[in-house]
């Protein structure tokens, strides 16, 4: 059963008066939505048209964007991460709320945030939000509404004039909510984050808050950011989903076709110095395997504060690419975690599109 029903614009200034205001006030965590303050790292929502994806080869030159350098050929200069790129496999949640899952990436991602929050943090929190579920704040339960059909009156807190969605990583920071404001009349759902991102947008919400009782491990996110994100995505999700759920045999597979279903991928390129040709970020391991660096969201890559700009890759680029060039051992999606390796193995469905 869907937990959301759409609401009729019109009926937008009396929305509120079914929904409990929570008294927590969510602080002042602006982050703006163009991404770090570097010159030289495009905003989510102006990457290059995808029409000017082909005016890049993409085997020109490279730049080593994560890994060592290979033995048997001199450094080429690499653009450190601001960001330490994460562990490849994602940390099963436990079920503080018996049944529901908490969302541990998420989770660590606002764990990291300082007083005041920096922007960088802010784009990782953003960007494993775009990953699972969030637990949403009910007034009253949750399950006899839904069965009488009713609309869910989330809770929502107040900034200016804008109210804000509250949304949980899981159990405990609800319960840290509801501790917090004495309301206990209330229950918690899960919900998958495209049709909470999508109940926003439609609304008159300014934006959420992510587990707004738990300073300084909370964060919002404003509408503006949210547009973009959900602009930028894959409707379902289908790789960011692929890595952070545990990995089995049919992973790789999974995420091969989620390419040959032409879900939005982009690149990172750059200038290895000045004046220089523009550069694609390779991945190589100390033994010199070379692996293209792909993302499945802008924010993957701002995530990591190089300074590159995210340029979409089409699924026919991608297998002329790895067609003409034999020595790229495969892709490497998502190197901010977490993230996985693709072999030519792997890729052999692709390739075949060349």
């Amino acid at each position: 059963m869907a937990l959301f029903s759409r609401r009729n614009k019109s009926d937008s200034e009396d929305a509120s008066a079914d929904r409990p205001d929570s008294t927590i006030e969510p602080g002042e965590q602006p982050v703006d939505p163009a991404g770090p303050s570097d010159a030289d790292t495009t905003a989510p929502g102006d990457v290059a048209p995808a029409d000017a994806a082909p005016t890049v080869n993409i085997s020109m030159s490279s730049f080593r964007g994560v890994g060592a350098a290979s033995p048997s050929e001199p450094p080429v200069a690499a653009r450190p991460s601001a960001r330490q790129p994460g562990p490849a496999e994602a940390p099963v949640g436990s079920e503080s709320i018996p049944g529901l899952r908490d969302n541990a990436l998420l989770g660590i991602a606002l764990s990291e945030l300082t007083d005041p929050p920096q922007n960088a943090d802010l784009l990782n929190v953003a960007r494993q939000l775009l990953q699972g579920h969030v637990f949403l704040r009910v007034k009253g339960d949750a399950r006899a509404l839904l069965a009488e059909g009713k609309e869910l009156p989330l809770a929502v807190a107040s900034r200016g004039d804008e109210q804000l969605v509250l949304a949980f990583t899981g159990g405990n920071a609800l319960r840290a909510s509801v501790s917090a404001d004495g309301d206990h009349d209330t229950s918690a759902m899960g919900q998958p984050i495209m049709a909470l991102l999508r109940h926003v947008l439609a609304g008159p919400y300014g934006g959420i808050v992510l587990d707004p009782a738990s300073s300084p491990a909370r964060a919002v996110l404003p509408r503006p950011l949210l547009e973009r994100m959900v602009e930028q995505a894959d409707p379902e999700l289908r790789i960011k989903t692929a890595l952070s759920e545990t990995r089995t045999d049919e992973t790789a597979a999974a995420v091969v076709a989620a390419i040959l279903a032409e879900v939005p991928l982009w690149i990172a390129v750059n200038r290895t110095e000045e004046g220089g040709p523009v550069g694609v970020a390779e991945s190589r391991s100390a033994t010199g395997e070379r692996y293209l660096e792909v993302f499945s969201h802008p924010l993957e890559l701002l995530a990591l504060g190089r300074g590159d700009q995210p340029l979409p890759l089409k699924v026919d680029q991608l297998a002329k690419a790895l067609a003409g060039d034999e020595g790229l051992t495969g892709l490497l999606i998502d190197p901010a975690g977490p993230w996985i390796r693709l072999t030519r193995d792997d890729l052999a469905p692709v390739i075949a599109r060349a």
